[in-house]
């Protein structure tokens, strides 16, 4: 077992999701009514699959960055409410897909659906779920949202695929990390934000304000959890520290590490991620490696680089109390307890 690595540098503890989650309430509402009925099916383990996943909790961040960005955009009708719906449903999609490709045996605290009822089941219910999300987006009529949102599902796609390829690879670099979180993640939180101004048919300097604002968002998101897994505490994060060392994941955490590190250093990553063997006391030394070369202070400090520039993206709107929250939403994704 390891020891909690604590991370140094000034935070804002009282950061919080709560104007977000009251600004959309009422829209979110409607959004988990639609999730529940779209998750129907006449084959019984499409449903029972789904609600594994729907109701394991998680913030449902994406989805309200759709209805937030709609908001601040003064559009008011309820095509944005699908549309959020549909976010929902690729990102739990990606999910199903994800487990299945990383072999994970927890998410969000809870067993994963790959374990109960199979790898060939959820990939094909992650199918099902993104069927719907299109069906919905077509729905909404805006061939904009649709562009945007089948472009993200195609980069996603790619991104996996590019993790495929640098999995278990200690030579991965910074940059070829970035471009792989950059499609799996920030990609879907930058089409969330964008359909809201489509939506809306603002004029396309609000929509590449807000996919700037999700992608950077989505990179800042991202990193802060690469650097929970090994600095978090577990009531926090769903999961047991030190669940990508297990897995063997390169992070960047790791990437840094290991470009810092001496050749007998280089070894233990090689050895622990590239070869899987592992043994006691493993975890306890990666962590130790991280606090000798600051490598999640230095992960921290680039996700709080892009949530900068998050901010510089909203700065174009006028205040309202969506852009405080959405602006809030930033500040908590980098300042989640470590």
């Amino acid at each position: 077992m390891g020891v909690v690595v604590k991370l140094s540098g000034p935070r804002d503890p009282k950061a919080s999701l709560a104007p977000l989650v009251a600004l959309v309430e009422e829209d979110m509402a409607h959004v988990n009514r639609i999730i529940l009925d779209r998750a129907k099916s006449n084959v019984d383990l499409i449903p029972e699959l789904a609600r594994h996943l729907i109701d394991s909790g998680g913030k449902r961040l994406r989805p309200m960055l759709t209805l937030a960005a709609a908001q601040l955009c003064g559009y008011s009708g309820d095509g944005h409410v699908r549309l959020a719906a549909s976010v929902e449903f690729m990102h739990t999609a990606t999910l199903l897909h994800d487990d299945v490709v990383d072999e994970s045996n927890v998410r969000r605290g809870k067993t994963t659906a790959r374990l109960v009822w199979g790898n060939e089941a959820s990939v094909l219910v992650g199918d099902f779920l993104l069927g719907q999300a299109f069906k919905m987006m077509v729905d909404v009529g805006s061939l904009g949202a649709l562009r945007v949102l089948s472009d993200a599902a195609a980069v996603i796609a790619e991104g996996e695929v590019m993790q495929l390829i640098t999995a278990k690879n200690t030579e991965t670099t910074e940059d070829d990390y970035l471009a792989v979180i950059d499609a799996k993640t920030a990609a879907l939180f930058a089409a969330a934000a964008e359909v809201g101004a489509i939506i809306a048919e603002r004029p396309k300097s609000e929509a590449a304000a807000l996919r700037s604002y999700g992608r950077n968002l989505g990179l800042a998101f991202q990193l802060v959890d690469d650097a929970l897994d090994y600095a978090g505490e577990p009531s926090t994060l769903g999961k047991s520290v030190g669940d990508d060392f297990r897995e063997g994941k390169i992070t960047l955490p790791v990437v840094l590490c290991y470009r810092r590190g001496t050749a007998d250093e280089r070894k233990f990553w090689q050895r622990t991620l590239q070869q899987g063997e592992t043994s006691d006391g493993d975890l306890a030394e990666a962590m130790e490696l991280m606090k000798r070369h600051n490598a999640l202070a230095d992960t921290i400090e680039r996700a709080r680089h892009y949530g900068a520039i998050a901010r510089d993206d909203l700065a174009i709107f006028p205040d309202s109390d969506a852009k405080a929250a959405l602006l809030e939403a930033i500040a908590f994704c980098v300042n989640r307890p470590f």
